[in-house]
């Protein structure tokens, strides 16, 4: 299995490379940009791109602000905790990102057709969340899929941590807090 993941890997990060020369950018800051643009608002932090993409505070805080010289996040304070600083991307962020995932990806999910992509994405969460469970680390993936997670409706939902508001859009972008409802399967 390591072989298999270990070249994937090395595919992706190489079009990430080729796609993060287009825009002047190192491939971490590339990944940067994702991860802003699929996490949710208890996500978007520093400390939340951190610990998404494994990488030092010192490393994130000059990649981020280089991303900001550069006009792809904008940090913006919480209203409630005025030492909490947020990020968001920019229109020119936004460009970026919707070049995400690299066009090998979308390819690939092309070639393989509806019914066997969505297989493929069911087999790779559960590898996700099995990871996850047996290293003893949370978090980061998809708010409707976590214990906390509570339909008010079709539209809204609320979180059972934080007792908040979400909605429908809010709901399918992934959370550093989330819990898996039960074991990996």
């Amino acid at each position: 299995m390591y072989s298999y993941l270990e070249r994937i890997n090395s595919l992706v990060r190489a079009q990430e490379q080729n796609l993060a020369r287009q825009y002047n950018l190192q491939p971490a800051q590339l990944r940067m940009l994702y991860y802003l643009g699929i996490c949710n608002r208890y996500s978007d932090t520093p400390a939340g791109v951190t610990d998404y993409l494994q990488l030092t505070k010192g490393t994130v805080s000059q990649s981020l602000k280089i991303l900001a010289e550069k006009g792809y996040v904008e940090k913006r304070g919480d209203e409630q905790d005025k030492r909490q600083v947020h990020l968001a991307l920019t229109a020119s962020g936004l460009e970026i990102f919707s070049h995400l995932p690299p066009d090998l990806l979308v390819a690939v999910g092309q070639a393989l057709g509806e019914a066997e992509a969505q297989q493929m994405t069911d087999l790779l969460r559960n590898l996700l969340s099995t990871m996850q469970y047996v290293n003893g680390l949370t978090g980061f993936e998809v708010c409707r899929t976590c214990t906390y997670h509570r339909p008010l409706d079709e539209t809204q939902f609320c979180c059972g941590l934080t007792n908040e508001i979400l909605t429908a859009p809010e709901a399918q972008l992934i959370c550093r807090e989330h819990i898996a409802p039960t074991e990996p399967a």
